[in-house]
């Protein structure tokens, strides 16, 4: 069985964009201002562009257009500028690849998103952090696909009930793409608490530190590949995951967010 630096001497490592590091920063930065976060997204035009017509689209419902990123901000809000530049710059970092069916894979990593914020906040989480390790995850299963493209087939097959992708790629590469994702996120330089939610994401509770984003992230990554997920679907969530996260099910089922509630970078 490879390591995964083995592994990753078999890919080609994306690079991230300055852009991506300068906002994580500010993630957190309650000083941060209009100004400096639109002076940030402005020296990217690509991503600049690619940012106006996310928050030009139908999912915003907004009666005027925008044209600057001044304006998304003061019409989206700063959060969520923010979270779509970063989503931007993810997927621009990433080619499209043989097996994977981008739109699909970018909707679930924003859904995976969502869900991580909405639990965050429940459990008093860093939520920036949480939404963007959400986001992060399944990265690692775009690395799979540049290594070993025939053995990504194997783990997409259908039927594939939520989880199901976990423990195949356990089982047929040795190590799962929240593991690929935390060595990635490593070598990004990243936040060591994002890195260690990643690597226990697929089992939260197999390490003996107990990693409450890496919790989220796993109840989270269930929940956006579960079709048309909804209330009725928390109780084939992990019950013992929720306990450690002291989530109740009936208040999961009674505030369970819209889908439509999310950012659609795909």
């Amino acid at each position: 069985m490879s390591t995964i630096d083995s592994f990753f001497e078999s890919v080609q490592l994306p690079s991230i964009p300055d852009l991506a590091h300068s906002l994580i920063k500010t993630l957190n930065d309650e000083d941060a201002s209009l100004e400096e976060v639109s002076d940030l997204i402005t020296r990217d035009p690509a991503i600049s562009a690619k940012l106006l017509r996310l928050a030009n689209s139908a999912q915003f419902g907004l009666r005027r257009s925008i044209g600057s990123i001044e304006d998304a901000i003061a019409m989206v809000g700063m959060h969520k500028v923010r979270t779509l530049a970063l989503g931007a710059c993810m997927s621009g970092s990433f080619p499209n690849l043989p097996g994977i069916d981008a739109h699909a894979f970018w909707k679930t990593s924003m859904a995976s998103a969502g869900y991580s914020e909405w639990i965050a906040r429940k459990v008093s989480v860093d939520v920036p952090l949480s939404w963007l390790t959400g986001m992060m995850v399944r990265l690692g299963e775009l690395l799979i696909a540049q290594a070993q493209p025939k053995i990504l087939l194997e783990i997409e097959k259908l039927p594939r009930p939520p989880g199901t992708r976990w423990q195949r790629e356990r089982q047929l590469i040795g190590f799962t793409e929240g593991q690929l994702t935390a060595e990635l996120a490593l070598r990004w330089n990243f936040p060591m608490q994002m890195v260690q939610a990643l690597k226990v994401s697929a089992d939260p509770l197999e390490d003996q530190a107990f990693s409450k984003l890496g919790a989220i992230v796993h109840i989270a990554g269930l929940l956006a590949d579960t079709p048309n997920a909804g209330p009725e679907h928390v109780k084939d969530l992990p019950s013992d995951v929720l306990a450690a996260l002291s989530l109740d099910p009936e208040w999961m089922r009674e505030h369970f967010p819209s889908n439509a509630d999310f950012i659609d970078a795909s």
